[in-house]
């Protein structure tokens, strides 16, 4: 007679991850917006839209950096590897027709369904895109780490960063390797999955105090809002390119981010009560929110444009009420049996 598998404890740290990157994907969103209207808002709001939008780019690799942590080096059957790639896929074709309907005939701006596999209907639905690939290949991946080694995972995760590096560089200069790197591919996205993998393990045991993680944190994510800040007034347009995830800057504010929410209150955040209720009730719509959350801000760009009303009070209340209104929509969802399984 078989054994019943032993339930995993919820890790708080890691919802709390979740929760606060789920809010940061929103405030990228909506700083985006005003970032791009550069020279049509004051140098002060460009400047407050570019610290949130600089501070919040942790949250995507928070997000795969989450997978890693919870799924690299388990033993799980192969059914729930299906299940979880098919509510992916599921997800995707859904919400595929959601933005494609939205965007045809309330937004007017046409989409080619021949573009499908290749451009998503909705610009943040890539994440799915991302991710499904990535379920393709978990359960092979999950033995790879089940098996290594100290000496082959320091072996690993030194050339998987040489070679996120090297992408990067290779990118500024409009180039990319003639055969990329097998595991990690040309994206960077699975190296944050690996990363979180290992953070995760070894959190307990990293040579780096909170308040240094919390500096390389900052330093690094100061440096992205500093050249990014002086390649658009040189430029004279809002440049993007150190705000993308394969930024070893990003990376490594990302990786000190992460590791410090990870030990916050020594590995153990427990909260109780409402507190803890809350966590659970938001966390568990966090994917749907994520993709929901895209029809309240195109709402408000069908309407204002970025000059219309200053960024230092519509930013706040756009973050906010866009975060609720989501929330509140796909708790609604979720009381239905399909809406859990397309959220």
């Amino acid at each position: 007679m078989k054994e019943k598998p032993k339930i995993r404890k919820r890790d708080y740290n890691l919802e709390f991850i979740r929760m606060v990157s789920f809010l940061f994907v929103i405030a990228i969103h909506v700083t985006n917006y005003f970032c791009r209207a550069y020279g049509e808002i004051s140098a002060g709001e460009y400047y407050f839209s570019l610290v949130l939008d600089t501070v919040a780019r942790v949250s995507v690799p928070c997000f795969f950096m989450i997978t890693g942590a919870l799924l690299l080096g388990r033993e799980e059957p192969f059914e729930k590897h299906v299940r979880r790639l098919l509510r992916f896929v599921v997800a995707l074709v859904v919400w595929s027709i959601v933005y494609y309907l939205w965007n045809t005939f309330y937004m007017k701006t046409p989409y080619d369904l021949g573009d499908i596999l290749y451009v998503p209907t909705e610009p943040h639905l890539w994440y799915l895109y991302a991710m499904i690939p990535i379920y393709l290949v978990i359960p092979f991946l999950q033995v790879m780490c089940r098996f290594m080694g100290i000496k082959l995972e320091y072996a690993f995760l030194a050339v998987i960063s040489v070679t996120t590096i090297f992408n990067y560089v290779s990118s500024l200069v409009h180039e990319e390797a003639y055969y990329a790197l097998p595991l990690i591919g040309d994206k960077v996205y699975m190296y944050y999955v690996f990363i979180g993998y290992y953070i995760y393990r070894y959190r307990k045991h990293i040579r780096l105090g909170q308040r240094t993680a919390f500096l390389i944190f900052a330093a690094n994510m100061a440096a992205v809002f500093g050249i990014t800040a002086g390649m658009t007034v040189q430029t004279g347009e809002h440049c993007e390119k150190v705000l993308e995830y394969g930024c070893p800057f990003i990376a490594a504010g990302s990786a000190a981010f992460f590791l410090w929410a990870i030990r916050f209150k020594k590995c153990r955040f427990e909260p109780e009560g409402r507190l803890k209720s809350w966590i659970d009730r938001i966390c568990s719509c966090s994917f749907g929110i994520y993709l929901i959350h895209i029809l309240f801000l195109d709402n408000y760009k069908k309407y204002m444009e970025p000059g219309d009303f200053t960024a230092w009070a519509a930013i706040p209340l756009l973050i906010g009420t866009i975060a609720a209104a989501s929330y509140v929509s796909v708790f609604l969802i979720r009381k239905c049996s399909w809406g859990r399984q397309i959220t």
